[in-house]
This record gives C-alpha cells, sequence and structure tokens, in this order.
C-alpha cells in the first residue's frame, strides 16, 4: 500500500441472525483482541464439539482408546481435505513446533551435519535446528534476508548458505516476527535438485493461504490449524513426501510404531486427541458461516486498513511516516514500525505485549528484527475496524510516552 492510498473500513462480518461475527467466541469483551496469530481463537462450536467429545472419552475410556486410531483416521481426512493434500501424506502433531521436532529426531547426518535457517524464523525451530547440529556435530548456518527482499533476493541469500556440507534447510513459509512470506516454492525446487532435505515452517498458512502446498517441493511441511483454522489449540499436522518420510516416528513411542507412515502417528498412549477430532467443527464453521474465501479477503482489507490508522496515530506521534517495507507481503498480517527504544529485542517485545495487556486491556503481538521493534497486526473475523481505531485513539499516545521514558532512561545510564 503506498502512502497515497486510502483505505476504506470494511464493513464487519456478521452471524447469520446479525450479531457481530464475536459472538461466535468466548473471548473477553473487555479486551481488545488484536493478537489472533500467536495463540488463535477457538469458535464455541469447537470448543463444544471438543468438550463433548471428552465426555465420551471419560465415560468409557477403556472403549475410547481402542477406537482411536480409526476416528482419528477419518479426520485426518478431513484436514488433508482442507489443506488440499492426500491424506495419506498427512500426519497429526501437536504444534508446528512439535512436527519440526519430530524431522530432527528422525534425520541422520549424511554430509557434513550443517543445517541452514533464516534470520527470520521462528526461535523454538530454530533452538531445535541448533541442538541437532550439536548432535551431528556440524553447524547452524543463518541466511540474513533483509525484510525489504523480494522473491529473487530472498532465495539467493538462503541458497548463498548452502554448501556440499548442508544436511538440511528449514526455512519459514509465513514468518512469525516479521510478517513476511519467503519464496519456498523457489528454495525447494533448487533444495530437490541437489538432494538435500527442506522442511518449511508453514505454522501460519492454514487457513491464511488457500492450498499452502501448492506449487511447493518439500520433504517436510509443519502448519498449525489453531491459529488461523480457529480450531483447538493441540491441532497441527506434519506432511512428509518421498522416501525420508518412512523415517518419520512420533515423538512418543508406541503401539503404533510398526504401523506405516501417517499411521503410526495416530497412536500415542493416552494423549486427549480431542484437539484433532473437533478441528473440522472449526474450519467447518467458519467455511459454512461466511466461506474462506470470504474470511481471507475481509481479513487482509482489515489488516490493511488497521496498518493505516495505526501508522497514521505513529506518524502524527513521532514524524515518521510510511508503511514498512515488507518484500513478500502477507494476506492478513502487516507490521507497523514502533516509536524508537520500543520493543528492540525478543525479550522487550514480549515484556512490551505483556505490559499493554495488563495496563491497556489490549492483546497485541509486539516482534523485534534487526533491532527495530515493530507492532505485528493480525486480523480474524471476528475484529473489526474499531478495534484498530480504539487503539490508534487509546494506545499509540501511551506508547509514545513510554518511548519517551525509555529513550530518556537510556541516556541516562
Amino acid at each position: 500500500m503506498s502512502e497515497t492510498e486510502v483505505t476504506t473500513a470494511p464493513g464487519p462480518l456478521l452471524l447469520a441472525d446479525g450479531r457481530p461475527a464475536a459472538g461466535a467466541w468466548s473471548l473477553d469483551p473487555a479486551l481488545r483482541h488484536l493478537n489472533h496469530g500467536s495463540f488463535g481463537a477457538v469458535p464455541l462450536v469447537a470448543q463444544e464439539r471438543q468438550n463433548e467429545l471428552r465426555s465420551e472419552m471419560e465415560r468409557s475410556p477403556v472403549v475410547w482408546f481402542p477406537a482411536l486410531p480409526e476416528r482419528l483416521a477419518a479426520t485426518r481426512v478431513d484436514l488433508a481435505a482442507f489443506l488440499r493434500v492426500a491424506p495419506d501424506d498427512l500426519a497429526l502433531v501437536p504444534n508446528a513446533s512439535a512436527g519440526a521436532s519430530v524431522v530432527y529426531t528422525s534425520l541422520n547426518r549424511r554430509r557434513g551435519g550443517e543445517i541452514v535457517v533464516t534470520d527470520h524464523g521462528y526461535g523454538a525451530v530454530t533452538m531445535g535446528a541448533e541442538r541437532l547440529a550439536r548432535r551431528w556435530g556440524g553447524r547452524v548456518r543463518t541466511a540474513r534476508v533483509p525484510l525489504d527482499a523480494d522473491a529473487q533476493q530472498a532465495y539467493e541469500a538462503v541458497v548463498a548458505e548452502v554448501s556440499e556440507a548442508t544436511d538440511l534447510v528449514v526455512v519459514d513459509q509465513i514468518t512469525s516476527a516479521t510478517a513476511r512470506r519467503m519464496p519456498v516454492d523457489l528454495i525447494g525446487a533448487e533444495l530437490r535438485r541437489r538432494g538435500i532435505p527442506f522442511l518449511v515452517d508453514g505454522a501460519h498458512a492454514p487457513g491464511l493461504i488457500a492450498a499452502p502446498l501448492a506449487g511447493v517441493t518439500a520433504d517436510f511441511w509443519v502448519g498449525n490449524l489453531h491459529k488461523w483454522g480457529c480450531t483447538p489449540r493441540g491441532t497441527a499436522t506434519l506432511l512428509a513426501g518421498g522416501p525420508l518420510r518412512e523415517q518419520l516416528y512420533p515423538l512418543i513411542d508406541s503401539w503404533g510404531a510398526p504401523d506405516p507412515y501417517p499411521d503410526r502417528f495416530d497412536q500415542q498412549g493416552t494423549l486427549d486427541a480431542t484437539s484433532y477430532l473437533a478441528a473440522p467443527t472449526a474450519l467447518d464453521f467458519i467455511g459454512h458461516t461466511w466461506g474462506w474465501d470470504t474470511a481471507r479477503r475481509y481479513m487482509d482489507d482489515l489488516a490493511d486498513y488497521g496498518e493505516q490508522v495505526i501508522g497514521a496515530a505513529f506518524a502524527e506521534l513521532t514524524g515518521a511516516s510510511g508503511p514498512v517495507d515488507v518484500g513478500m507481503p502477507v494476506p492478513g498480517m502487516r507490521l507497523v514500525r514502533l516509536p524508537a527504544g520500543l520493543g528492540t529485542t525478543r525479550v522487550e517485545a514480549d515484556a512490551l505485549r505483556d505490559r499493554v495487556a495488563q495496563e491497556l486491556d489490549v492483546e497485541a503481538a509486539f516482534t523485534s528484527f534487526g533491532s527495530v521493534g515493530y507492532l505485528r497486526l493480525s486480523a480474524h473475523v471476528y475484529n473489526t475496524p474499531a478495534d484498530y481505531e480504539y487503539f490508534a485513539d487509546a494506545c499509540v499516545p501511551v506508547l509514545g510516552e513510554w518511548a519517551r521514558a525509555a529513550r530518556e532512561q537510556h541516556d541516562a545510564r
């Protein structure tokens, strides 16, 4: 969006009975919920379905658990249809990080033990890569990708770190801290040509992208359904194709171990799997109420509007203007630069998130990249233009005061 464009506020989405969309969730009305991307939000119908399933499990556990693998296999068919992938490629995992851990514990060193990541990578997944490199006696190489890099520039930055010693490459499809895409299609094609395993962290992709694996060549792909898909938390998928997938085993050894991939993931002791079984209810709710295409368009339009009104408020406060230049923008997510002195590290950004929630009654995401702090907007169907107008009017002035105090404290040292 250019500086001269003016985004019109989209009309809020409504339920079939005319109520605001937020009426389908149990979110606290005393708070403004502007951080869907971190933990998601589960609609009431999916909460109720999961509670029904838990009651069924507790009424007859000896009946429940032996029958569970068959029910999970059927659920995988539904989730695969939503992601537009083959059911036999899809295993169920608690979250994207767990899926990455499955890959890390299953792969063997074949070359020099080096793993390539990017400086936009999700911290927990990068930490897992570092542990694996230590076990292999190798090291992690970090590709530095400028925030404003386009697809070709980002591709070249990643491939430049790949060598004859590379045993694995890990790249986010949508980055958490910087709300941008990475060209995983281009990277995957080149890695396949070189015979190097590729893990795509698609944590934010399901629901935000209609067919997140279309055109993507990867040995492994992990994605959370409990973010944009609004399924109960603890619902994620691991997609694997090619010969390496038969090396993948659940993090918990259980009686399904002799089964082929992905069936062996459907039996893991006495884990509460009701989140998986209730997941289609959440996906169907949004699909039947508005349609996923409509929901995605609304989220993107609303993120545009939020970026504009909050960015303008900060510009008036600080004198700095212009949107953040993100090379490969993401639908439904935007970055707004914070005043100097706020959120310049991950620890400071997390502390700012907590302070804003406690003192300003707003749940928001703050991130850091290159020692610059950002507000990360991530809109969903229950958000409205008024949410972002409120943040601009009530929160931006306070954040300006906090930034000024932080700079004065820094200068006094």
